[in-house]
């Protein structure tokens, strides 16, 4: 019989615990509570969700609610526990915690091929496949063991991030490609403003509401290179003018002249479907975030994938580190699920427990493996982990990182487009699936 050893009861980790103990794997998994609490765990049970209980919309024209189909395709036991425990949520899909947390307790300790140990770990031993899938609040000797493995310098152990925008929900009649002095390519996407703009966007900036930060995040020092742009704004009206938004070397193609502040916006993926604003780490709320950065010219109808954060958050250099199948490069017995690999979000880490669970299956029978296709959620997460990016940070579940066709594209309807890429996504896992199971 098979083995396999499972750090962290999460919701990575027990989704990959169920599956792998259904399909005949011994599971051994380890959970440090009660023993040792993160600074953002409070409750014994496993699978504790700490900062809402809503695990996203379930539509099928939604980037969530494709995932959660996904999800059931491949087999998610989390998902069964939702329904459970599901509350009245409109169309989206919301908990009791605290019954969610307790069924997904119940289903991991009455699994029979699952042996649950109440202990914490800090050594990563690499003679067998071992599955740490210990989050995002990793500390410790742990997280000392995971940094020498990974080669010491590609562990983050903060998250200051950028807000990231869909190419398409940008105005082209006011955003230019650029770079500065025409250096080079036209890398970069330019928001132009002019003084009157600049000044109104400043005094909202600097007047925004900021997010209170949690208990796990009190502690945290923002370094001068993370600064927050709110921050960094009410130094003085000028300061940003030259700092991120400095407008040298850039000509507005509309008026002739330098702008008198410029937003630059970086390609987010290699398909360029998706941009990031540089320089605007941010602890504004989500709500002021989208209310405030809509105010950059090309920017007022901008659809926010991922609104920018500041909070502890320990995650891997995915891009240098991992390969495709979620283990290490240079460590193959090795593998990694959850937040900790740059999946973001709830259900994006259960998805993220679930492929790694099929990919150590196949490991373990001697099988070939490779993710799903990009076209579909699940496969386009995984190659968003392994696309080379210097500045990586993680990424949930949204519609810009599926790869358009020229058909797709002429969709007008962002509605109907979305529902055309879920259909299209819907199918590929199917497939997927299908062949996963024919080698079984």
């Amino acid at each position: 019989m098979h083995k396999i050893t499972i750090y962290g009861a999460g919701l990575a980790g027990c989704e990959a615990a169920l599956w792998l103990a259904e399909h005949g794997v011994q599971v051994d998994l380890y959970e440090q509570k009660p023993v040792h609490f993160s600074p953002a765990h409070k409750s014994e049970g496993f699978a504790e969700l700490v900062c809402s209980n809503s695990l996203k919309a379930e539509r099928p024209d939604s980037a969530s609610g494709l995932l959660k189909l996904e999800m059931r395709a491949m087999g998610s036991h989390l998902l069964q526990a939702a329904e459970t425990a599901r509350v009245a949520a409109g169309g989206a899909l919301a908990v009791d915690r605290d019954r969610f947390s307790a069924e997904v307790t119940r289903m991991v300790e009455s699994c029979p091929g699952i042996t649950v140990h109440r202990q914490e770990v800090t050594e990563i031993p690499e003679d067998a496949p071992i599955l740490v899938a210990t989050g995002p609040l990793t500390e410790g000797a742990l997280a000392e063991a995971v940094a020498a493995l990974s080669g010491g310098e590609e562990l983050n152990f903060y998250d200051a991030v950028a807000p990231i925008v869909t190419a398409e929900s940008l105005d082209y009649n006011k955003v230019f490609a650029a770079s500065r002095y025409g250096r080079g390519e036209a890398d970069y996407l330019n928001c132009p403003f002019n003084k009157e703009e600049y000044e109104t966007f400043h005094a909202a900036l600097i007047s925004a509401e900021r997010a209170p930060r949690h208990d796990a995040d009190k502690d945290l020092t923002v370094y001068e290179g993370c600064m927050p742009i709110e921050v960094m704004a009410a130094r003085g009206a000028d300061t940003i003018r030259f700092g991120p938004l400095r407008p040298v070397g850039l000509k507005d193609p509309n008026t002739g002249h330098r702008p008198w502040a410029n937003v630059q916006l970086r390609k987010e993926n290699t398909a360029g479907t998706l941009y990031n604003l540089v320089g605007f780490q941010t602890n504004l709320k989500w709500g002021e975030q989208q209310r405030v950065f809509r105010m950059i010219p090309g920017l007022e109808n901008a659809e926010f994938v991922r609104y920018g954060v500041m909070h502890r958050n320990t995650f891997l250099n995915a891009p240098k580190v991992l390969a495709p199948d979620q283990s290490l490069k240079q460590h193959p017995n090795v593998f990694f699920a959850g937040q900790i690999t740059g999946f973001e979000g709830y259900m994006e880490s259960a998805a993220s427990g679930l492929l790694a669970a099929r990919s150590i299956f196949a490991r373990l029978n001697g099988r070939p493996y490779t993710p799903p296709p990009a076209s579909t959620m699940c496969g386009a997460l995984i190659d968003y982990l392994m696309t080379p990016n210097k500045d990586f940070q993680p990424m949930g579940a949204n519609m810009g990182i599926l790869p358009r066709t020229a058909e797709i594209t002429s969709i007008r309807d962002k509605r109907e487009r979305y529902l055309a890429l879920s259909n299209a996504a819907q199918t590929a896992m199917a497939a997927w699936v299908a062949r996963q199971e024919d080698v079984e």
